[in-house]
Order: C-alpha cells, then sequence, then structure tokens
C-alpha cells in the first residue's frame, strides 16, 4: 500500500505564493519537484529580473527590456492569484484535496485571510505597473516609428 503524503497547510501554501511564488514556491510545496508548472516560474521570472538589470544598466531605450520586464510582472501577478485562490478555498475542499485523507478539518483562521490581501494588493498593483509600463513603451515605439 503506498503510504499518504503529509497534509498541505492552505495557510503556508497562501503565504508562499505571496512571497516567493514568483519562483513556483507554492507549486513545489503542493505537488513536489516534479510540477511541471511549477518550473514556469522561474525561468520568466529570471529573464523580468534580467530585463530590470538591463533598464538600470542600459537605460529605458533598451527595447530587449522591454519585452523582459513584463514577464516578470505576468510570473508576480499569477503567483497572487494562486495565493488569493488557496486562500479562499473553503477548509472542508481543502482538507479533502490537500489533508491526504485525515480527520479531523483544522480550522486555518486569520491567515490565509491576510495573505489573500496582501496578494490582492501586490497582484493588482503589479498587473496595472506591468500594463502602464507595457502600453507606455507600446506608445514610445510607435511614436518613434511614425516620426521616422
Amino acid at each position: 500500500m503506498k503510504p499518504l503524503p503529509p497534509p498541505r497547510s492552505k495557510t503556508l501554501a497562501a503565504w508562499l505564493a505571496v512571497v516567493l511564488g514568483w519562483l513556483g514556491a507554492h507549486r513545489f510545496y503542493l505537488r513536489g519537484a516534479s510540477d511541471r508548472a511549477g518550473w514556469l516560474y522561474p525561468l520568466p521570472s529570471l529573464l523580468g529580473l534580467w530585463g530590470l538589470w538591463r533598464v538600470h544598466e542600459l537605460g529605458q531605450d533598451d527595447r530587449l527590456a522591454w519585452l523582459l520586464v513584463p514577464l516578470l510582472g505576468l510570473a508576480i501577478t499569477a503567483a497572487m492569484l494562486s495565493a488569493i485562490t488557496y486562500a479562499l478555498t473553503p477548509d472542508e475542499r481543502w482538507h479533502a484535496r490537500w489533508g491526504a485523507g485525515r480527520a479531523p478539518v483544522p480550522n486555518t483562521g486569520w491567515g490565509p485571510v491576510l495573505a489573500a490581501v496582501i496578494a490582492l494588493l501586490l497582484g493588482g498593483g503589479v498587473l496595472m505597473a506591468t500594463l502602464a509600463y507595457s502600453g507606455t513603451r507600446l506608445y514610445e515605439w510607435q511614436a518613434n516609428a511614425s516620426a521616422d
């Protein structure tokens, strides 16, 4: 008989998504290192950080950075959406999926709620900044193309 996996904490999963979600830590916590979707977080995040470095070193006219920076914003936004989803999942449903068949259903308290609030603030802010940055760069590119 296959041993039961350890139960997973909803609070810890939500906070991992808030703090280290841009690296996929929440996915690895829940599903392990073999989770293919979890490995989709680090690459765009690191490319986005490279884009931020390029903006810092080469200035805002670096077109490669224009493409790379939004990747980090989208990875952070996706992680915050995961945090909100985890935090707002009812305790019974979470326990049925991640509690590994153990009883009783724990009461998670305020930890996931606070994670959801912070994730909503961070995710909304990062998404708006990403859209503003991308829109500004697109406008500048079009303005320069029409001026030439």
